[in-house]
């Protein structure tokens, strides 16, 4: 049985009620979480979506294989159990090519599963809610559109597994990496969840993979719970409260996306409902990118040559627009913060760049050879000084960036651990 089948549904008598999902590609995001995984004994579920990693490289550079590598050289670095770690593929589908016709995105969607398959990926959340070149934009996607394009990528998956795979389905798929604009929240109907459910099914037997449901261990619904720049829609048990209702007597859990910034009671109380597998992406890389921040100035006070790591970032960004120009909107003043400080954190995709890997390379060396003062650390890093003076973290520069990751992680651990 594959782990997170174990997990979830005996999660009312074991120790886990849940997981969380690191849904990055950052390097020092993931050691950390591998390693709070290791330290906790608890899985380490982690997933490329199919813009970071997909068969001509994605933003990363990576396809599959390549980043199924990455990770398990990350898991044998910090000493993990490979039984613990989970690698999965997010928003899987015609995504990344939603302005082709849709048999061309479609050929290409199918394209990508295998490679995640072929790679050793299995957890494999398929989506393929969005609307592709040729589809009637006047008129919301049919169920029956989306449960046939999911089902030639799951027919897909089938024809070249080697190993117990999972899926996660649905149709009301949040944006990956936050909101752009505040929206009036509109919570997944339970009549909407047993329709997908329905069609889906219908759909499987149709392609003659009525068997793949089995593996469907989670069903992606909005719960009412979002994220914009500086926006947090947070957890409301109440409103929730039907849609939940739904999976009384069911071996099947939701899958929560947008998670990101939730308060750690918000997250424990969505996976006691049920709301049981937590995506996570933009908070993680959000508080690394504070923790650098932070890093940034305590150096300038310690260096007779700083590495001067925000202005670069920044300059970086000014040069290269492209991955925050569309989601940012304002005053040249109002763009400055949000480049600096948005919740959708786009400067994410920047900190791979050459320039931006040795300016922190450099940071992290001129902190090394200085003696962070105790004291500077209380007005740059409050929270890593309260550590640091317990005895819980070392007084040293990557230290102090994976205690502020580990901020982060302990939260969803603490929604997951009983």
């Amino acid at each position: 049985m594959h782990i997170l089948k174990d997990i979830l549904q005996n999660r009312k008598s074991g120790r886990l009620q849940g997981v969380y999902s690191a849904c990055t590609a950052s390097p020092a995001v993931l050691e950390a979480a591998m390693l709070r995984a290791k330290q906790t004994d608890t899985p380490a579920v982690v997933e490329a979506t199919a813009n970071q990693v997909n068969q001509f490289g994605g933003y990363t550079g990576m396809r599959p294989a390549d980043y199924f590598k990455f990770i398990n050289d990350s898991a044998e670095k910090v000493g993990l159990d490979q039984n613990q770690l989970i690698v999965g593929g997010d928003h899987l589908g015609p995504l990344v090519w939603k302005d082709e016709s849709a048999d061309s995105a479609m050929d290409k969607a199918e394209a990508l599963v295998k490679e995640y398959v072929e790679a050793g990926f299995t957890k494999i959340h398929i989506d393929t809610s969005m609307m592709l070149g040729g589809d009637d934009r006047s008129k919301r996607l049919p169920d029956e559109v989306i449960a046939d394009r999911a089902a030639r990528l799951i027919r897909a998956c089938e024809s070249v597994r080697k190993k117990e795979l999972v899926y996660i389905i649905g149709s009301e798929v949040p944006i990956p990496g936050g909101a752009q604009e505040v929206e009036e929240m509109c919570i997944t109907e339970k009549a909407d969840v047993a329709t997908t459910l329905d069609v889906f099914a219908h759909t499987f037997e149709k392609y003659g993979i009525g068997n793949a449901m089995q593996d469907v261990i989670g069903v992606v619904v909005q719960p009412g719970v979002e994220f914009g720049d500086s926006m947090v829609t947070e957890y409301d048990p109440q409103k929730a409260k039907d849609l939940v209702s739904f999976l009384d007597g069911k071996k099947l859990v939701f899958e929560g996306h947008s998670t990101d910034y939730q308060t750690k009671e918000n997250l424990r109380k969505m996976v006691e409902d049920g709301i049981a597998i937590l995506k996570v992406g933009p908070a993680l890389t959000f508080y690394y990118r504070e923790a650098l921040y932070a890093l940034s100035e305590i150096e300038k006070e310690l260096s007779d040559s700083p590495s001067m790591f925000r202005e670069l970032l920044e300059s970086k960004m000014l040069l290269e627009p492209k991955n925050w120009k569309k989601y940012y909107s304002g005053s040249e003043k109002d763009l400055h913060v949000k480049r600096a400080f948005s919740y959708s954190d786009r400067s994410r995709y920047y900190m791979s760049d050459p320039d931006i890997v040795r300016a922190v390379q450099r940071m992290i060396f001129n902190l090394s050879e200085k003696e962070i003062p105790v004291s500077m650390l209380s007005q740059y890093m409050p929270i890593q000084y309260e550590e640091v003076v317990h005895g819980k973290c070392a007084c040293k520069p990557e230290d102090l960036i994976r205690s502020r990751i580990n901020n982060v992680i302990d939260d969803y651990l603490f929604a997951t651990i009983k």
